[in-house]
């Protein structure tokens, strides 16, 4: 489906980005275009890819004449641009207003005006049952889609979105601060041993969007079923993998974080198509005739259990020590570990 197709992604000099190029580069797409405000990472990349299939466009997704300069000529998107540091959102909560919500209204409207065929919005599991900044602004952000995929023709552009969990060993993720821990002979700094949050890969979360793409209706949300670890059996993994012995120190749970991460809600559970590997949660096509919101319910709700990383599959250490082997990141950084430690 996207042979001679052209794609563009923005905020895609992101990990996200990168898995994405990596994924398509070698396949019969006939360009790929990455949109991001950071120039430097911009150049970084086109030294690294050196590809004539991939372009490059300057632009800010607050700006919606600069997102829809980049999207003349252009089949699908992947939204990914984002602000997704808790921390970060919680401090300055406008901003993530303004990238997450009133970025992604700009990207939908222009790929209307120019004629996409088809949108995916990258979203994240803080989105439900949100509780920080972030996932407050995320799940705006997927309010916006929903809208919007209803008053355009999903035959003139299809807007749809995906929600995953943790991915690891991106930016932000606790793995490579636990091993940068690891090497300085600090302390892992875990904040709840029981805490579990859902652990995908790059190339996983790539997979996803993909799927998305081929199965998606319009307004539909896209999830892929996940394991889960607990922070300190993820801790323990790596310090097993580097043969650390690193003390692993408690310092609590942060601001705006939870126990544990939510996929689907208990609302998106009871709707909800179990498609095997993934979950397609429909748009709720209900519409502004009120008496539907009094007169009609659904008993299920009070019997439906949510899905989340508490509730899904929990991998033991061996289990993640498997899974994080499967990473390049994790195997380039054995490698220079244990050559470091053999010189």
């Amino acid at each position: 489906m996207f042979k001679n197709k052209t794609l563009l992604i923005t905020g895609g000099t992101g990990s996200f980005g990168h898995a994405v190029l990596n994924r398509f580069l070698k396949t019969d797409v006939k360009e790929i275009r990455i949109f991001s405000r950071d120039e430097k990472k911009q150049d970084d990349m086109r030294r690294e890819y050196q590809n004539e299939k991939v372009k490059f466009y300057i632009g800010d997704v607050r700006n919606k004449e600069s997102v829809k300069n980049a999207m003349y000529d252009v089949d699908y998107i992947f939204h990914a641009a984002a602000l997704k540091q808790v921390p970060s959102c919680e401090f300055f909560p406008m901003e993530a207003v303004n990238t997450n919500v009133v970025g992604t209204e700009n990207v939908l409207a222009a790929a209307i005006e120019t004629g996409v065929e088809k949108v995916v919005c990258l979203s994240t599991d803080k989105a439900a049952y949100p509780i920080n900044a972030m996932g407050i602004s995320k799940a705006m952000m997927e309010k916006v889609f929903v809208a919007k995929s209803k008053i355009v023709s999903p035959t003139r552009t299809l807007i749809c979105g995906t929600r995953y969990g943790n991915v690891m060993a991106s930016r932000g993720s606790v793995i490579p601060l636990f091993i940068n821990q690891i090497k300085e002979g600090k302390p892992l700094t875990v904040t709840d041993p029981n805490m579990t949050r859902f652990l995908m890969s790059l190339d996983e979360a790539v997979e996803l969007v993909v799927f998305a793409y081929k199965n998606a209706e319009a307004g539909d949300i896209m999830v892929q079923k996940s394991p889960a670890s607990t922070i300190g059996v993820l801790a323990q993994a790596l310090k097993e993998l580097f043969d650390a012995n690193n003390e692993i120190k408690i310092i609590g749970t942060r601001h705006g974080e939870k126990l544990y991460e939510t996929l689907l809600t208990k609302e998106e559970y009871v709707v909800a198509e179990d498609l095997g590997g993934f979950f397609r949660v429909p748009a709720d096509q209900r519409d502004l005739n009120y008496d539907k919101y009094f007169e009609e319910g659904n008993n299920q709700l009070s019997t439906i259990q949510e899905y989340n990383s508490h509730n899904t599959r929990i991998l033991d250490v061996e289990e993640v020590k498997e899974k994080l082997l499967e990473l390049e990141f994790i195997q380039d950084e054995l490698i220079q570990w244990k050559d470091k430690v053999t010189v």
